[in-house]
């Protein structure tokens, strides 16, 4: 008996020490329907912050308060029922036709008269279209343009969605977000070509609901030092996992690159280093909440820190993990040369992926907040051929993860280099 616990044990050990994350099959569970796009409908967030947590202690960190989850909130516009938009004779479909603003007002069952804006006319001022009935509906065309004429037609379409529901056309690929607000009239974004036969009434039937308190967390764990942990710096590796959710019934946005992908690679590398803890510092990992509606769970993090900003050592924040055939970038690479270097060094030695590529910083993911409280960050990010952003097609079965294993090793490499 002794003997068959023991040879079960072994196999326990195996199983869990010797093999690595099933970072694709986590991937996919996270992009799938039941999950509603992570984000502010059929609790999506809330069940991919659950799956998260679950996978935490199954790896084997530690909660750093009574559990896993720092909650916070946030007011975020969503639509969660009926999202119809037909012009002239021809229904258009969600996510590939058009777009509901993301702070749009909802309407239901309204039938509108197209006016169509002259472009020169709105250029001057926003005037000529006002007082403008509450049955019009006012399309202003926004391609064929510069960049400089775009820009104020892009102002001037602001200023009319404060009185009046509009509808931009445009030939740009379309890519969606969140709001925290909501405007007074409905407004679309609706690719050209869906408009060429120019109809004359479009019908609506959108449902919205503001959320003015929405709650959502981040989800921390922690590996401590293998000595006098409370004394040691920490190392943190972060992600988040929320993305836009749903528009409409039927319509979700996945979000497996952008950023199912990212949060594959936090437990990727926390399952491998959690195999022996480090003698001379604590690794933090966070998967934050809201990231998408503008960085909102970091910026709560950094102002409701948990453990002193000022004893991070690195932070480390991974978001895109998808493809890598082109090689990765890394921002704040110009503010931390030395650990730049190291990583270059790193990845030329071991011929890990095709390129580091240095950006500056900037404000475009969860290490912003860090990098300007003094922590070192890098922002990591693959690049490669799959261009899927903030669409309905960002789906786990179009990632190749072609550098997913040997960027991972990278990263691993580089956190245990300090």
């Amino acid at each position: 008996m002794r003997l068959a616990l023991s040879f079960l044990w072994c196999l326990t050990y195996a199983f869990v020490f010797g093999q690595q994350y099933p970072y694709k099959q986590t991937i996919a569970q996270l992009c799938a329907p039941e999950y509603a796009g992570r984000g502010y409908v059929d609790s999506g967030c809330i069940r991919a912050a659950d799956l998260i947590a679950a996978e935490f202690k199954k790896i084997g960190l530690q909660p750093l308060q009574r559990n896993y989850q720092q909650a916070f909130s946030f007011p975020v516009q969503t639509f969660p029922g009926t999202c119809l938009f037909v012009a002239g004779n021809d229904t258009l479909m969600p996510g590939i036709d058009y777009l509901v603003d993301p702070a749009s007002a909802g309407v239901r069952s309204e039938m509108y008269k197209v006016v169509y804006c002259n472009a020169a006319t709105l250029y001057r001022s926003v005037n000529a279209f006002k007082p403008c009935p509450k049955d019009r509906i006012l399309v202003v065309n926004t391609t064929g343009f510069g960049a400089d004429t775009n820009k104020v037609l892009q102002t001037r379409l602001r200023e009319l969605q404060t009185f009046a529901a509009t509808i931009e056309l445009t030939s740009n690929k379309l890519t969606w977000s969140v709001s925290q607000q909501a405007k007074p009239y409905p407004s679309f974004q609706v690719l050209s070509n869906a408009f060429e036969a120019k109809p004359k009434y479009v019908f609506i039937d959108l449902e919205s609901k503001f959320i003015p308190d929405f709650t959502s967390s981040n989800i921390i764990g922690y590996l401590p030092a293998a000595k006098k942990a409370k004394k040691k710096p920490y190392l943190v590796v972060t992600a988040h996992y929320d993305h836009l959710g749903k528009m409409g019934n039927d319509t979700y946005f996945p979000g497996a690159n952008d950023n199912a992908s990212g949060v594959g690679m936090l437990l990727y590398l926390a399952q491998q280093l959690s195999q022996q803890h480090d003698p001379n510092y604590n690794y933090v990992f966070i998967a934050f909440g809201a990231e998408e509606a503008g960085l909102v769970g970091s910026r709560y993090f950094v102002e409701h820190p948990l453990f002193a900003l000022k004893k991070i050592k690195f932070l480390l924040n991974t978001d895109i993990m998808g493809s890598g055939e082109e090689g990765i970038t890394a921002v704040n690479a110009t503010l931390f040369k030395t650990e730049f270097a190291r990583l270059t060094q790193i990845n030329q030695e071991g011929s890990y992926i095709t390129q580091v590529k240095s950006r500056g910083p900037a404000a475009n993911s969860d290490h912003y907040f860090f990098t300007e409280k003094g922590v070192p960050a890098f922002f990591i990010y693959t690049m490669g051929p799959n261009k899927h952003y903030h669409d309905i097609e960002d789906k786990a079965a179009a990632l190749s993860y072609a550098a997913f294993e040997p960027l991972a090793q990278l990263l691993l490499e580089f956190m245990r280099s300090f």
